[in-house]
């Protein structure tokens, strides 16, 4: 009787041990990003265009910028929204309101929005449709469609169509469509990345990347992109 109560002892001592290690054993799953945790709270699109459209306390109007559909005046530096994927937009948004990735105009405004806000924004954003493409003008540099197309070995450069797709239309909910962007802005981005001023990309790829850009190559990038070489 007294060896099986041992026996018993001994394996309950074991158990517990075990499962205070297991406690103890770190988690391998990697936690969802806060934007998509924050993306989930609401699929409201019309509460995002309220906000795009009149603003929300010290959030003012995005359509200010952003132009009343999404799309920027004509000779702004301001991003097109439109049709960029929920996803895309909702990780900007919290990066400026954490501070990953900076800006002066939209890091007050990003953290004047609540979980649901940004959710809804993206969700808005998410549901406009492409703008019609520009009438053609010159044709694009040659530069500009060696780094678009095929990139640049001496460089080791891959092709942007890599990521952002052979029309510059995006290749996933976080590789953003650069089609109908304002040269401007898509030129300000890769100089930022190249300077290291903006850091919110995946283990640094486009920080990499620009590092490797010449001014007159994101000059034919931007003009490419934005459909005005």
């Amino acid at each position: 009787m007294k060896i099986l109560r041992k026996a018993v002892g001994a394996a309950f001592t074991l158990l517990v041990t075990v499962s205070a290690a297991r406690a103890q054993t770190p988690a391998f799953e990697r936690p969802l990003p806060a934007w998509q945790t924050i993306l989930a709270v609401s699929t409201d699109a019309e509460a995002g265009r309220a906000i795009a459209t009149s603003g929300k306390g010290a959030a003012v109007a995005c359509s200010g910028c952003h132009g009343a559909n999404g799309v920027p005046a004509a000779g702004t530096p301001f991003p097109r929204l439109a049709s960029l994927s929920a996803e895309y937009v909702a990780k900007q948004l919290v990066d400026y309101r954490v501070g990953a990735r900076s800006n002066p105009m939209m890091e007050p405004i990003a953290k004047a929005l609540s979980d649901a806000d940004i959710a809804s924004l993206a969700r808005y954003y998410g549901s406009l449709k492409t703008p019609p493409a520009k009438a053609a003008g010159a044709a694009p540099s040659a530069r500009a469609l060696q780094l678009q197309g095929t990139g640049d070995n001496a460089l080791a450069m891959p092709a942007c169509a890599n990521c952002h797709g052979h029309g510059g239309d995006g290749t996933g909910p976080l590789l953003p469509a650069l089609a109908a962007q304002p040269a401007d802005y898509t030129m300000a981005q890769l100089k930022a990345f190249r300077a290291g001023e903006r850091n919110n990309d995946a283990d640094a790829v486009m920080r990499a990347l620009a590092s490797r850009l010449s001014d007159s190559d994101i000059r034919a990038l931007g003009d490419y992109f934005a459909g005005t070489p």
